[in-house]
């Protein structure tokens, strides 16, 4: 159902986006219409044929075919919206007739150049957002510790090693005294992913009180029981639906995203678990993909909720779409007396590429009431 959905898109947005660029008065001058043709064929081609090549085992194509593929994704949702953009103005040429086409021009550039832009600032290094938690029943070792929350890698063709190295000594040199994982860690296309110089790299994540993590829903795509074991053996403590007593009265919890099950059950009685066996009064930190069930963790005595999942949209307005589906989107929200922190994504989906909503890492710092 999702690749159906997902593929109406795609369709959907060449079919738009090329029947508006092929009206603008500078293409049809210079470009003829059968090479435009060819040129989208070639590009709305670029989502389907890398499967192909990846079945054939030729992954070096598969690769450069995915990067072109994922980043004209990108660059082809900012045209779509500065196209609508000017045909919602002129009542999609009805109004304006005259202009409407050279609008339609103005809104190509737009369009490119808000690529460039999201480009430029999908390439720079996350940002660093501290944030001071005030929680309850939390014990005096525990008092002023760091916790670096880092979410969304999507480690995988897009995001390897080497960009993983940068983040690993950008974490550490933030003196972490634990460091958690919000999951979607690896990008979920199949176990050639799970990368030994991506697992060495990970241990390289140094914390005094532990690296833990959650399931993200990307992070068991084609993989089953693979990707467990090669996050304990990259030195990832995963919390499935289960609570650690870190301290004496500091617990840190987690539960598994429900992309990563494929469960229709009850999400509820897996907090539930996750909460069950934790120490009484113990000040808890609860670990979940998705910033859901909001009420019941803070109903369960949950000092501070740490999620991600949304990217805040990651390319402008896209957020606007997300944020329709989604309560809590990027930063802090406190729900019932519990605060919740939700992180935009360290990493991107996709495209290398953010427009407004950059990316982020967590410096949460703890403080007893």
């Amino acid at each position: 159902m999702f690749f159906t959905i997902l593929l109406s898109v795609w369709t959907g947005l060449h079919l738009y986006v090329f029947w508006r660029v092929a009206s603008v008065p500078f293409v049809k001058g210079h470009l003829p219409l059968k090479i435009l043709i060819a040129f989208a064929v070639v590009l709305y081609s670029s989502f389907m044929v890398p499967w192909f090549f990846d079945r054939a085992g030729t992954h070096a194509i598969t690769r450069a075919l995915e990067l072109i593929g994922v980043h004209w994704l990108g660059i082809l949702f900012l045209l779509f919206t500065c196209l609508l953009v000017v045909d919602i103005v002129t009542g999609f040429g009805f109004l304006f007739r005259s202009h409407a086409p050279e609008l339609r021009g103005l809104a190509l550039a737009a369009g490119v150049a808000l690529s460039l832009i999201a480009f430029v600032q999908g390439m720079r290094a996350p940002v660093v957002n501290d944030y001071d938690v005030h929680i309850r029943n939390l014990p005096p070792e525990a008092d002023g510790l760091v916790i670096i929350g880092i979410s969304d890698l999507h480690l995988g063709t897009i995001l390897g090693e080497r960009w993983l190295r940068a983040r690993v000594d950008q974490v550490n040199a933030l003196g972490p005294d634990m460091i958690v994982l919000l999951g979607d860690i690896v990008e979920g296309h199949g176990p050639a992913e799970l990368d030994a110089g991506v697992q060495s790299t990970m241990r390289d994540f140094h914390a005094p009180h532990g690296v833990w993590g959650v399931t993200g829903n990307h992070d068991r795509h084609g993989s089953d029981g693979a990707v467990d074991r090669f996050f304990a053996d990259a030195g990832v403590r995963m919390l499935r639906n289960e609570s650690v007593e870190v301290l004496p009265g500091f617990v840190v919890a987690g539960v598994d995203d429900r992309g990563y099950t494929r469960e229709t059950g009850d999400r509820a009685k897996r907090i539930t678990q996750a909460l069950a066996d934790r120490p009484t009064d113990a000040a808890t930190v609860f670990l979940s993909h998705r910033a859901e069930d909001v009420e019941q963790a803070a109903a369960s005595g949950v000092g501070l909720m740490l999620s991600a999942h949304t990217h805040n949209g990651q390319i402008w307005p896209f957020n606007y779409i997300v944020g329709r589906t989604y309560r809590f989107m990027a930063g802090r929200y406190d729900i019932d007396g519990m605060p919740i922190i939700v992180c935009r994504g360290t990493g991107t989906w996709g495209p290398r590429m953010r427009l407004w909503a950059p990316g982020e890492i967590l410096r949460v710092t703890l403080r007893a009431r």
